[in-house]
Parts: structure tokens; C-alpha cells; sequence
């Protein structure tokens, strides 16, 4: 069995934490962990499991797979880079048909969220092994999880026995109340597990040009490197955007569900959710960092923080989020609406969508510091043995200084070397480059001056990380 994790959701609901380029699937839990990592060791726990597809966006793929090294999953993994998010169902396409290509149309796949908590790995793997039996049955299997509240925030599935009846989108609360006391419902935990050549069939069958143009990408890709899969740009962006229940599930006939015993299963697609893994004190306040929490006569408030802190006076049912650069306030029982601040501001292309002052780049992280007109102040920490590409900028010129290490400088082919407490400039349009030879991390400060600061200004002409 092919074990596919969907790296590709933004996870708006748990904005301003998950952004574009730091989505929820990194957020990090009480234990230190990442979603994604854990979801890592879950699919590599599985008893069948030979091999791992992990489908993400290219851009955070240096990212996903720093993840999955440190989860200690020895599984052989390929990575299926998309150009852009189009949505589950292209994604999984794009896995059916590099498994077929590969292992051939018998091959199972499991199909995982990359974003999701199971407690019960025992209860899930007996699950799978069911799904495992269907699949060769040439049924499609979704996982059904058995309703513990009249949940508006999930799909539902209907079921008789292993047969699904039907799906159905968020329901209202009376009708989530309803499919609750029926018992015949479950939540679509959006897991699936199948054969290749059962779900190209149906993809054949119930969204041909959908499978068409994926067919036309994977085609048009550059050849595998170093376990990566680039889907071409040009073509993938055609694909139709739909998920894989609205483009296959809903329509086949020919779809089971396992249920099973409780698995321990949550999607935690809310600050309440996540919030309400944490303890609760004696008013029924939930913090991330009580340390760094100061709240008197408040009660029942969800308070997320990290470095600042925050203080609430004489307030209820409030959620408190407050990041580097945004600070998000709303009653508690919204935060099912959270995705609207996120949808609002990528509509207005607003950078507190996309990315975090604390950007990960393949080679390390940069913390934007400070701003202004023709001016703007980064700091740049790089791993040992790491290097930027070898880039121009048309409009800005870029002042370095070293804080700790030693760093080796590329400039218009001249190689020099800068060390703690020295500078060095790089005027607009020279060729650039800086590397970390050493063996301790590389941080330094970078001072832009120019008419344009933006991160697109940018001419790449040699990169060790496969970027264009």
C-alpha cells in the first residue's frame, strides 16, 4: 500500500497562525510536534504500508520535507509538487496515476489529511486493514468517524452497514441534531482508501477533464529529481478546482465506509479545537503560554500567544490570537468564522495572508524586522552549509552585517569572506550571493535601500534548491 499525504490547505480558520506559506499542517502542538509530522509517523505505522506520496505546494516543499525527515519514518517518499492549490481531487489524480505509472493500477493507496489527529493508532490500523479488504474489492472507502455532537462544521456521510447512502455538505444545526439521534450518519473524516486502477476508473467515468489536463501536467513535468515530482505550472493551473467527494464520491455507486471503534479521530479545524486540547484553570480559561497570560475576572476565553503578553480584564467567551504581526479578537463561538478575516484579506492581497514576519527558506529563516520608506530591515540566519541562490535585484541595494559566524560572499564573481562584527555592500544590480561555510548557523543583518522592497524583485540564476 501507497501511503498519500495532502499537504495543500491553508487551514484558515486558525488564522493569523496558519498562513499560505505557513499552513496549518505546521503549527506545532503542546508536545513540540507538527501536525504534519505526526501525521508522518501515523502513515508510516501502518502495517502495509510500503511507500509514502506526499502532494504539496512547491513552495513549501523544502518545509514538508524537513518534516518528514525529522519524523523518523523510514518509508521511500516521493514528493508531488503542485505550482498552485486545485483542490483534493487533483491532487489524489496526480497520485493515481504516478502509482500506476510506478507500482501499477493494482496498488492501494490511503489517502490522508495532512492536518488531522488520531489518538488510537491500533483502532486506525485495524480500520485501514478493513478499507484494505474493500479496496480490493474494487470499492471506494472513505472513513466515517460516529458523531459525538451535532457538529455544523463537517460533511456527513449516510450509511447502511459498509454501504454509503449518500453525502451530504454542512448541515444546519437542526439537521446536524437530526443525523445525530438517527445513528445512521458519521462525519466524512475525508480519508480514503482505494486501488489506482479502480479511481482512475472512476475519474474516467465522472471527471475526465479533470483527469485529462492532470494527465497533461504530469506529462509536461520535469523528469523525477531527488524524489520530486514537479507538476508543470502552465498546464496544472487549467485543472478544474474540486474536491475529490463533490468530483467522485458523491457520484459513484460504488462506495463503502468504515466506521469501527472509536479512533480517537479530530480535525481541529478551529481555535476552539485547539485551544481545547490545552488544560483549562479553575475559570475555564484555556492559554498556550500561561506564563505569558495575565487574566483577571475573565472566564471561559481561549488565549493563544507566543511571545507578547496579553492581559484580559473582566471579559467572557472571548478568543485572543495574538502573533508577530496581527492580533485576532473574536467571541469564542465564531471561531467557526475565522476564515472570513483570512478570505477578506487575501482578497486584498494583504502580506498577513501569505506569510509571517518569520519566513522559512530552504536555507534557514529571515525575521522582518522593521520597514519604511526605501528602507526595510531583515535578519537572516542560515544552516551550516547552506548557501542563497546566486540572485540580482533591479531595485534595491542591500547592506550586510555579520552578527555570529562567518559568512562567505559571492559578489560579480569575486568570493570574499565577512566575519562577526564586519559589513559589506551589495549595490542594485550586482550578483550576489551568501553562503555559510561553517558549522554553527550563519546570522547576520540585512539593511535594503531602493525605490521597490518587494520580495518579487529577484533574478535567480543559480539555486541549490531547484528553485526558478
Amino acid at each position: 500500500m501507497i501511503s498519500v499525504v495532502l499537504c495543500g490547505g491553508v487551514g484558515s480558520r486558525l488564522w493569523p497562525v496558519s498562513r499560505e506559506l505557513y499552513p496549518k499542517p505546521f503549527i506545532r502542538l503542546a508536545d513540540g510536534q507538527s501536525f504534519i509530522k505526526k501525521t508522518f509517523v501515523r502513515a508510516a505505522a501502518v502495517p502495509e504500508a510500503e511507500a509514502l506520496f506526499v502532494v504539496s505546494n512547491r513552495r513549501i516543499h523544502f518545509k514538508t520535507a524537513e518534516e518528514y525527515a525529522a519524523s523518523g519514518a523510514s518509508l521511500a517518499a516521493t514528493f508531488i509538487l503542485e505550482p498552485c492549490g486545485r483542490n483534493t481531487a487533483p491532487a489524489i489524480a496526480a497520485a493515481v496515476l504516478e502509482a500506476i505509472r510506478t507500482r501499477g493500477p493494482e496498488m492501494p493507496l490511503l489517502v490522508l489529511p495532512s492536518d488531522h489527529l488520531i489518538a488510537n493508532q491500533e483502532g486506525f490500523n485495524a480500520l485501514v486493514s478493513r478499507a484494505l479488504e474493500l479496496a480490493r474489492e474494487n470499492r471506494l472507502v472513505t472513513f466515517g468517524i460516529r458523531p459525538t455532537r451535532p457538529e455544523t462544521g463537517f460533511g456527513y456521510i449516510e450509511a447502511e452497514g459498509e454501504r454509503a447512502i449518500r453525502f451530504v455538505e454542512k448541515p444546519p444545526l437542526a439537521q446536524a441534531e437530526a443525523y445525530l439521534a438517527s445513528g445512521r450518519f458519521f462525519w466524512n473524516s475525508g480519508m480514503f482508501c482505494f486501488r489506482a486502477g479502480t479511481m482512475l476508473g472512476e475519474l474516467e467515468r465522472y471527471a475526465p477533464e479533470l483527469l485529462r489536463r492532470v494527465e497533461a501536467s504530469l506529462a509536461a513535468s520535469p523528469a523525477e529529481r531527488d524524489g520530486r515530482i514537479e507538476l508543470a505550472a502552465e498546464s496544472f493551473a487549467r485543472v478544474p478546482a474540486v474536491s475529490i467527494d463533490r468530483a467522485v464520491f458523491e457520484k459513484s455507486g460504488n462506495v463503502s465506509v468504515v466506521t469501527g471503534e472509536d479512533i480517537g479521530w479530530s480535525d481541529v479545524g478551529s481555535w476552539r479545537e485547539l485551544c481545547g486540547l490545552r488544560p483549562a484553570d479553575a475559570d475555564g480559561n484555556r492559554t498556550s503560554h500561561p506564563e505569558k497570560a495575565v487574566l483577571a475576572e475573565a472566564k471561559n476565553c481561549l488565549v493563544d500567544n507566543h511571545s507578547r503578553l496579553v492581559a484580559a480584564l473582566g471579559v467572557e467567551n472571548l478568543l485572543i490570537v495574538d502573533t508577530e504581526d496581527a492580533l485576532l479578537v473574536a467571541d469564542k463561538g465564531r471561531a467557526q468564522d475565522v476564515r472570513t478575516i483570512y478570505d477578506r484579506l487575501k482578497r486584498e492581497g494583504r502580506e498577513e495572508a501569505l506569510r509571517h514576519p518569520t519566513v522559512f527558506k530552504p536555507w534557514g529563516y529571515y525575521v522582518l524586522m522593521g520597514e519604511g520608506e526605501r528602507f526595510k530591515t531583515k535578519l537572516l540566519a542560515l544552516k551550516p552549509g547552506a548557501r542563497i541562490s546566486l540572485q540580482l535585484h533591479h531595485h534595491r541595494s542591500e547592506h550586510w552585517i555579520v552578527v555570529r559566524g562567518m559568512a562567505e560572499v559571492t559578489r560579480e564573481g569575486e568570493v570574499f569572506f565577512v566575519n562577526s562584527n564586519e559589513s559589506t555592500f551589495i549595490k542594485a544590480g550586482t550578483r550576489h550571493r551568501v553562503a555559510n561555510p561553517g558549522k554553527v548557523e550563519l546570522v547576520l543583518i540585512e539593511v535594503q535601500s531602493g525605490d521597490y522592497l518587494g520580495e518579487d524583485d529577484i533574478v535567480r540564476f543559480e539555486d541549490a534548491y531547484g528553485r526558478t
